[in-house]
Parts: structure tokens; sequence; C-alpha cells
């Protein structure tokens, strides 16, 4: 029963998009009417900014992050993200960041934060690696998550009626305990033994949600970070190194180590819990998708490894000036670009992979059939 719901809902947000991805309909209830959200960068849309900034993140409260959507919101883009574009398919508004002071929370809580860890800035200090802009982990989030809905529910069974028809998504996260394991000199095999640690602690997270009351999670994984502008311009060095794709091909071998462990962890806890939707999100092979077909969707084939926003150099990447900072530049027409800073995506690409995500036989697992019983009226 849980796969009828889950095929419900992929198509609940596919009729509300276009061919070219834009809201075509809007109906006045989908049958989602809260989205709740955990993550990092990709997810986040200004908890960073209201903890306060530092280090590299500091240019994203100001222009050119936001241009396209003529607000600097904290946002990791030029533009939206696609938590934006899913809460655009469920005709809810955009969802805010569990920070900002009298916000509306009516329709979900964004509790993501840039440059957040799965893992514990602790946990991850005792092997070496420092976490440097956030200690905004998953634990905290989650905790977060429980004082807000400990203020709007006085009993289990209320919160389990206000997150019947919510959509939690739990990611992406831990893509940050890898980054700044690799940026800090670690090597692949090093870095492999994050690997259970983290997928761990996204289980186990998503464990807490279901005992809370979730009954519709979304997991995604990590993207192919061999492919992006900061990991090619760090290790991008020998042509022995690069795919067809020119990515970077043990890199993504990693992130895919990282997807296979934590798809066979979902797995597992479907079993446990059959009565709850557990999807995941395939962010690899979304990405990797819309760079096979980059040119049906406008993007400039001599710039598809190229960051916007960048000071220049063969990926127009430089780890000492991002985007935003003294001595950078930003290109024409960020939606042609697929890389924004060389480390987050355009408004453009994220909007692309929300649409795949959600197509019929997209890149939501599992995605059996795509036909609805909870529709939009």
């Amino acid at each position: 029963m849980a796969y009828h719901k889950l095929f419900s809902i992929i198509f609940a947000l596919l009729l509300v998009f276009q061919v070219h991805g834009s809201v075509a309909y809007k109906p006045k209830v989908c049958y989602i009417n809260a989205i709740y959200s955990l993550g990092d960068s990709i997810t986040d849309t200004g908890n960073l900014l209201h903890l306060g900034l530092g280090g590299s993140f500091t240019p994203i409260a100001n222009f050119p992050y936001g241009q396209t959507i003529h607000k600097a919101t904290g946002r990791c883009s030029d533009g939206l993200l696609i938590i934006d574009y899913l809460a655009e398919a469920l005709n809810l508004p955009l969802i805010n960041p569990y920070l900002e002071k009298d916000a509306n929370f009516d329709n979900g809580v964004n509790f993501a934060v840039a440059g957040a860890t799965a893992l514990e800035s602790s946990t991850l200090l005792q092997k070496g690696i420092l976490a440097p802009y956030t200690n905004a982990s998953l634990s905290v989030q989650l905790d977060w998550f429980k004082t807000y809905l400990n203020s709007k529910c006085t009993s289990k069974d209320a919160c389990e009626k206000m997150l019947d028809r919510a959509l939690i998504t739990l990611g992406e996260i831990g893509g940050n305990d890898y980054n700044y394991a690799f940026f800090e000199g670690k090597q692949i095999d090093e870095v492999k033994n994050l690997v259970p640690l983290v997928v761990q602690k996204i289980t186990n997270t998503a464990k807490e949600l279901i005992e809370i009351g979730a009954k519709h999670i979304v997991v995604p994984g990590n993207f192919p970070i061999g492919c992006m502008p900061s990991y090619l311009s760090a290790f991008g060095h020998n042509t022995e190194d690069f795919d067809d794709f020119k990515c970077l091909k043990s890199f993504n071998s990693f992130a895919m180590i990282h997807n296979e462990k934590l798809q066979a962890s979902l797995a597992q806890l479907r079993e446990t819990y059959p009565h709850v939707q557990i999807m995941y999100a395939d962010y690899f092979h979304a990405f990797m998708h819309l760079l096979e077909k980059a040119s049906l969707h406008g993007f400039e084939k001599d710039s598809l490894m190229k960051a916007c926003c960048g000071a220049g150099g063969k990926y127009n990447f430089d780890a000492t000036k991002i985007c935003g900072a003294p001595g950078t530049s930003v290109c024409e027409n960020p939606s042609n670009h697929i890389s924004w800073d060389g480390i987050h995506l355009t408004q453009e690409a994220y909007k692309v992979m929300a649409k795949t995500l959600i197509s019929p036989g997209g890149f939501i697992i599992p995605s059996y059939g795509v036909q609805g019983l909870w529709k939009c009226y």
C-alpha cells in the first residue's frame, strides 16, 4: 500500500510540470500539505545567513547570489533550489528557513544549513577533519525539528496527525563530511572509512523521524562530485583520471559507494517500516542525465564543467576566490551553465533536476508505474 501512495505523490508532482519544467497548472490543494527539510547548502534557504556567515560562505548574503530572483536569500545559487521547485509543484509557498524570525511555517519548515555535515563536528575532529563553517549537523537540525513539533503539537498522536500529509526531505546530507576530508588532504581509501558512519547517521535520523510521525520521506544520495569544478580544479591533473564525460572517475566511484550503501540501508528500513514511504532520490544519475542531455536543455557545450561565477582558469574556479569575492566575475547568462559557483548548481540546473526526479521513470526510487490515487483538487 505504501508504494501505491508513493506513485500518487510523484504523479501529483508531475501533473503540474510542463515539458520545459515550468509550472503549468496550480490546483488549489494537493495531498501533501507541508514540506520539512533537513540538509546542507543544496537545500538551505537562509538558515546559515541567520546563524552568521564566515569564510567562503560570506558572499551568499549578497549578489551575485540570488541575482536571478533579484534577492540574495542565503540560497547557494543564482536563484531557486530543488526544494523550491518541489514546493511549487505541490502548490505550496516556498519553505521558509527555521531561523527566520516571525516567518510563516504553515506549510513546512526548512532546517537545512549550508556547510552542515551528517556527523557531529566533534566526531569528525576525532578523525582529523575540521568542519569549518557550522556546527549545525544533522543531529542539531533534528533537535530543531523536535523543538518545533513540541511547540505545535501536545501529544504523539497530534504530531503524527500533523505529519500525516507532510513530505520530509532528509538531505542531501553527508557530502560535506567527505568534502572537508578530501580538501583537507585525506585520501580516498581513508575517507571510505567515513561512509558507514555517515550512512548510519542518515538512517538513524530517518528512524527518529518515522518514530515521531513521518509518513513520507525522501532521502537523496550524493552528487557525482568528480564532475564538479571544485574537484576538477583541485584533483584533475592526469588524462587517465577522467571518464568520457570529463569527470574524475575515482571521485565519482567514491560517491557511488556512498549511494549504494545508503540505498541498501533504506531498503532495510522499508522492511522495518512497511507503512512508511521511504524514497531514494538519485541525485547522481539525475545529474549525469543532465550532463548527457545538456544541449537539449540549453546548456552551453563548452561550459558544462565551468562555473558561471568564478575567478578564471580552465574550470573558472579558484578555492581562494569564491564567487562574489573580489576578482571574480559572473557569466552573462547563468541559465546556460550547470555549475553556478563551482560547488553548487544554477537555478536552471536545479529546475531540470527537479523535473527529472519526479517524471515517470525518473530518478525517485522506487518508481514503478507512476499512477495517482492522491490528486490535487
